[in-house]
């Protein structure tokens, strides 16, 4: 893996000038921010050695190299999932790739379904901690000390402060916004409304089929997570409502302003 993340990462620096500071996943819907991007590059992942290529509606499939808030940033329009049976470590390669061209921070986002009852449709939530029900783990396998230790600590998986200025800018804006807790589960179906309940009952707000891996991956590798979601659907509650990825794509879509405006100052305003 060592090999494939090193060539993938030279043949980069030989497209690219610049080093970047920030990594951003973009989820379902929500590759809209590239419009906020002062692109310098954009490369195809089919082009670009050992990447995998997302087959995604929603997920566009280029590795964008820019600046934004004033910061060098490379951002992913399009991430992969182990639904599409991709393994762990086919998943979480770009974060991996990210570590070593220099990125310091990571910044992820996602449609997700929302458990909580203060919760409502188009909210947005910040992610202060994560459960993972996937069946399998990026870590598991050999370890290779140069990525990161063979038990890394996840007392802390999203940055503190990351999370505290993101709410700052969010009450400013006047959205509806809440800092949660994110189940990663591995898709593709959607909940039952006992599945709804039973992640709920366990400590989750949200819950969804990416981002735990990707987050595990570079906290491994001691790089800073912020990660933010958009509640698409709700589920759990009384009465059971039908879901489909159209409709998670149009509220995603419809919401995705204020993800955007959200991403935008916290990137000119950390660090």
């Amino acid at each position: 893996m060592l090999e494939k993340i090193n060539h993938t990462a030279s043949y980069i620096r030989q497209q690219i000038n610049f080093q970047p500071d920030f990594g951003i996943v973009l989820g379902s819907g929500l590759g809209g921010l590239v419009n906020e991007i002062t692109i310098q590059r954009a490369l195809d992942y089919s082009s670009i050695p050992n990447f995998p290529v997302s087959t995604v509606k929603g997920h566009s499939g280029k590795l964008i190299f820019g600046t934004l808030g004033g910061k060098n940033v490379m951002a992913l329009q399009g991430r992969f999932h182990y639904y599409e049976g991709y393994s762990m470590q086919e998943v979480t390669f770009p974060i991996r790739v990210m570590k070593a061209l220099g990125v310091k921070r990571l910044i992820l986002s996602n449609a997700a379904g929302g458990m909580n009852p203060a919760y409502q449709i188009g909210d947005v939530v910040i992610i202060h901690d994560h459960i993972n029900l996937m069946p399998s783990n990026p870590l598991i396998g050999k370890n290779y000390d140069e990525l990161g230790p063979r038990f890394p600590d996840m007392s802390e998986p999203y940055d503190k402060e990351m999370i505290s200025l993101a709410k700052k800018i969010a009450d400013k804006k006047g959205y509806r916004s809440h800092i949660g807790v994110y189940a990663g589960v591995p898709g593709p179906c959607f909940e039952t409304p006992a599945e709804y309940k039973y992640i709920r009952t366990i400590g989750a707000d949200l819950v969804g089929m990416s981002t735990v891996p990707e987050v595990i991956a570079a906290r491994h590798g001691n790089t800073s997570c912020f990660a933010i979601s958009i509640v698409t659907d709700l589920g759990g509650f009384d009465e059971a409502e039908k879901v489909s990825h159209e409709a998670v794509l149009k509220v995603a879509t419809a919401a995705e302003g204020k993800m955007t405006a959200i991403i935008r100052e916290l990137i000119a305003e950390i660090g």
